[in-house]
């Protein structure tokens, strides 16, 4: 990897692997089990054995459901003693280290040369909008229009839309390259309001549909739906699948 360029690991649900030129960024990883033998990225889980030892690792947690922290990530230290970890304040762990970083929403942190910041969510925890490397990375945690229309009342889902553009109004003006937002197939209908409002206003040049477990044909369902803005989606259909990105001239590239 070089300046501007990433590669991205699908692991699962909302769990993604980042390698950038000096950097690993793992998002919200809860899946442990591998799908075929061996444990690697490829696999969809982490190793942080078989990680290049020459770059730092960050794990991110935007917060405490157990679809998005799986407290074995807290055993990686043993293997790297110099992870870091920044976590939603919403997250409770036995025993604090230093290497630990707690951040409510709005919050922002420098590391080395990463600049990390928080925004907030439309559920719990944070979104996190990370930059390094020349490349800016948004991922939204539990972030989204959550629009239960089939659960809701018409008050409820005014309160809803509106809470999700209250958010995405202290979000907006950021440079985004890469994004990664739920497209939920529990919304039904409605699965692609949060990711189309954010791609309409945000404009990132990759976004990365994620929250939706094992349904993997919604992402091709969303890529057609915004076919017509001029942002890539990325289409998904197993754990461990690779993306490239590549910032010099603003596409990416599966494999």
């Amino acid at each position: 990897m070089s300046v501007g360029q990433a590669r991205i690991w699908y692991l699962h649900h909302s769990g993604f692997a980042v390698e950038t030129d000096k950097n690993y960024f793992i998002f919200d990883y809860y899946n442990d089990e591998p799908v075929g033998e061996g444990r690697n990225l490829d696999n969809g889980v982490v190793s942080v054995r078989h990680l290049d030892e020459n770059k730092n690792i960050y794990v991110f947690v935007s917060h405490a459901h157990a679809d998005h922290f799986n407290k074995v990530i807290l055993e990686w230290r043993k293997e790297r003693p110099d992870i870091r970890y920044i976590f939603s304040d919403d997250v409770y762990i036995d025993h604090k280290h230093h290497n630990y970083y707690f951040l409510p929403p709005y919050q922002e942190l420098k590391l080395d040369d990463v600049r990390i910041r928080t925004f907030g969510s439309t559920d719990v925890g944070v979104s996190f909008l990370v930059e390094a490397d020349g490349i800016s990375i948004f991922h939204a945690g539990d972030l989204n229009c959550w629009y239960w229309y089939y659960e809701s009342t018409e008050d409820e889902l005014k309160q809803d839309k509106q809470s999700f553009e209250n958010e995405m109004e202290k979000i907006k003006g950021q440079k985004v390259d890469i994004a990664f937002f739920p497209v939920d197939p529990r919304l039904k209908e409605y699965y692609h309001m949060g990711g189309e409002y954010f791609i309409n206003n945000m404009k990132p040049k990759l976004f990365v549909p994620m929250h939706f477990w094992d349904q993997y044909g919604i992402t091709q369902e969303f890529a057609d739906k915004v076919k017509d803005l001029q942002t890539r989606v990325a289409t998904l259909s197993h754990r461990g699948q690779q993306i490239i990105y590549k910032k010099y001239n603003g596409r990416s590239m599966m494999i």
